[in-house]
């Protein structure tokens, strides 16, 4: 314990210039464990915002939990008001107290799974939406639907009722998002949208292929440094690569 809280985060070895990113199309950078952020024609998505150096049990002014081995990316004042927040579950890990607290803002809205909006202070936000699988909401230009993962959603040992989602999103333009935990490849392929409409998912939704696939690590190819913009996903236009020990 007390060489944990010696040891020294290690700096972003790469930081995303947005002020490089043009205002049309879609662009994505990983910022951390299952942290991405995404801009989908100047629609800012945020995925599972982690920030904190320490994740855990906060008791007092002290946290008990792990401690972060890479800084995040970006700063959070670097990352501004995102239009929307996708958390994925409840662990830790996913979904940070302090990083959502300070990210609270009446023009942002949240998506997350079922049961555990109770984790979250509701009214910092413009709209808070629980989904369950194969439910969609509609967030401005983005249409999300949850998706099921392989995974579980118990934040303690008795919560085990909260949920835990992988998501799908279409934006404005041809882009077609997907986004989610190990395990997601085995309900939507990553080749086309049609596959899963086949499954029974957006069959109502324009059938195009997938532009971007945020994974977790294990899936596809990554160098493992936050900041990084992927690419070689199977199928898929593009890819980012996460949760590749920051945390």
């Amino acid at each position: 314990m007390s060489e944990d809280r010696k040891r020294l985060v290690q700096p972003s070895p790469r930081v995303p210039h947005l002020s490089g990113w043009p205002t049309e199309g879609l662009q994505a950078a990983w910022i951390g464990h299952s942290t991405v952020l995404i801009r989908v024609d100047g629609f800012t998505i945020l995925t599972d915002p982690v920030f904190s150096t320490r994740i855990g049990i906060r008791i007092g002014p002290l946290t008990l939990g792990m401690k972060r081995l890479v800084h995040p990316a970006l700063e959070l004042s670097e990352v501004g008001v995102p239009d929307l927040i996708l958390l994925s579950h409840a662990h830790m890990d996913h979904l940070d107290r302090p990083s959502l607290r300070k990210l609270e803002n009446r023009g942002t809205t949240v998506i997350t799974a079922a049961g555990t909006s109770d984790l979250l202070r509701v009214k910092g936000y413009r709209a808070v939406h629980e989904l369950r699988w194969d439910a969609t909401c509609q967030v401005g230009q983005a249409r999300v639907r949850a998706i099921e993962v392989k995974h579980w959603g118990a934040r303690t040992r008795t919560d085990i009722h909260r949920g835990y989602n992988g998501y799908l999103i279409e934006g404005r333009t041809s882009s077609c998002l997907v986004w989610g935990r190990h395990g997601l490849y085995r309900r939507v392929s990553q080749n086309s949208v049609l596959e899963a409409a086949r499954l029974g998912y957006h069959a109502d939704w324009r059938l195009r292929p997938l532009d971007l696939c945020a994974l977790q690590s294990g899936t596809g190819a990554c160098d493992g440094q936050p900041g990084r913009r992927g690419v070689r996903a199977p199928g898929a236009s593009s890819d980012v690569q996460i949760e590749q020990r920051t945390i």
